[in-house]
């Protein structure tokens, strides 16, 4: 499958991301090989779908399962991932020296449908859609730390607009009370008719003000939920990263 290889340096050249897909026949295994430079990190997603004979289309389904294997031509094929997953997944690994790697994806399905054997698509039986991210593993971090410092912001941009109406609030508060007292001043003789709708009016507004209030809260914290969220993915993203150069 070296045909692909064009493509996939010129992917390189335009973005950090590598995505293609391709067609698998049956159990036979689907290679390409990558240049790669020392200490280079790749994260790869896959997604493969099974012929459906029946409905025409490409499906995905718990039976279709790919073993992923890659190898260092440079060093003997001594092989730094073997893994099977499922029909979507991902696998990580670190080029230990600069040299060609050999990536293969082997599927096997357990559907009993006959389609994924190629036997009823030109194509294969099988396609899988692959996105590669390739780099130097302090750059592919360094995006990730990017994000999260985004997140950080907004909820820093966030909290100060809180504090900006808060202030807006005080200062209303305030001109309201001096409203208050230069109409005790000047107009004692109100009906009880005025009285009620001056009432009417602050409650409507406390009751503005801490609608709004809630809606700041509610978002702030759903903004720090998800910042917390995406620190403990991170972390457990990069713990299974290092545990399998540790394995590898």
């Amino acid at each position: 499958m070296r045909s692909i290889l064009p493509l996939l340096s010129l992917s390189a050249l335009l973005a950090p991301v590598q995505s293609l897909y391709f067609y698998i026949d049956g159990t036979t295994p689907k290679c390409f090989f990558e240049e790669l430079p020392k200490d280079t990190l790749v994260v790869g997603h896959y997604t493969a779908e099974e012929y459906d004979e029946n409905r025409k289309q490409w499906s995905t389904h718990e039976g279709l399962n790919i073993y992923i294997s890659v190898d260092e031509l440079f060093d003997n094929d001594h092989r730094v991932v073997s893994q099977r997953g499922s029909s979507s997944g991902r696998f990580t690994f670190t080029a230990a020296d600069s040299g060609d790697h050999k990536i293969c994806f082997t599927p096997s399905s357990t559907s009993g449908s006959t389609g994924w054997l190629s036997a009823l698509h030109p194509m294969g039986g099988i396609k899988l859609t692959l996105d590669m991210a390739i780099g130097e593993t302090s750059q592919i971090e360094s995006d990730d730390k990017g994000k999260i410092n985004d997140i950080v912001q907004k909820v820093k941009d966030l909290n100060g607009r809180l504090q900006d109406i808060r202030r807006e609030q005080v200062f209303q508060r305030q001109d309201d009370r001096g409203e208050v007292k230069r109409e005790r001043k000047t107009a004692r003789e109100k009906t009880k008719t005025n009285e009620i709708h001056q009432q009417e009016r602050e409650a409507e507004f406390r009751d503005q003000s801490e609608s709004t209030n809630a809606r700041v809260v509610r978002w702030t914290l759903i903004q720090l939920v998800v910042l917390g969220i995406t620190c403990a993915w991170q972390l457990s993203h990069l713990r299974s990263f290092f545990i399998k150069q540790k394995l590898t």
